[in-house]
């Protein structure tokens, strides 16, 4: 399958992106080329292999974690600038 100039555009236009004659010309290229890729992937004899699930065999070893308390809530908040209770209190950073 190769793709023409239209089908570039279009692509272009769904992504939102803007390119130069130069660009397209560049990107038109190397969609074809991967496209040439998964061509000749497809060309290969894969009715007797098992899909890949894993990368590897290994299992993941998980530790148990152990909750243990490094800090209090008070210590926390003892050096904050601004506080309020038990918060850290911060400047708004979204605007209306």
């Amino acid at each position: 399958m190769k793709l023409d100039e239209k089908i570039v555009k279009r692509i272009a236009e769904l992504s939102k992106l803007e390119f130069d004659e130069k660009e397209k010309i560049a990107i038109h290229k190397d969609l074809n080329l991967m496209l040439e890729f998964i061509d000749q992937l497809n060309e290969l004899d894969t009715d007797n292999t098992e899909p890949l699930i894993h990368m590897c065999n290994e299992i993941n070893i998980l530790r148990k974690d152990d909750v243990i308390e490094s800090i209090s809530q008070e210590e926390a908040l003892k050096n904050a600038p601004s506080k309020d209770s038990t918060y850290f209190k911060m400047p708004k950073v979204l605007k209306k």
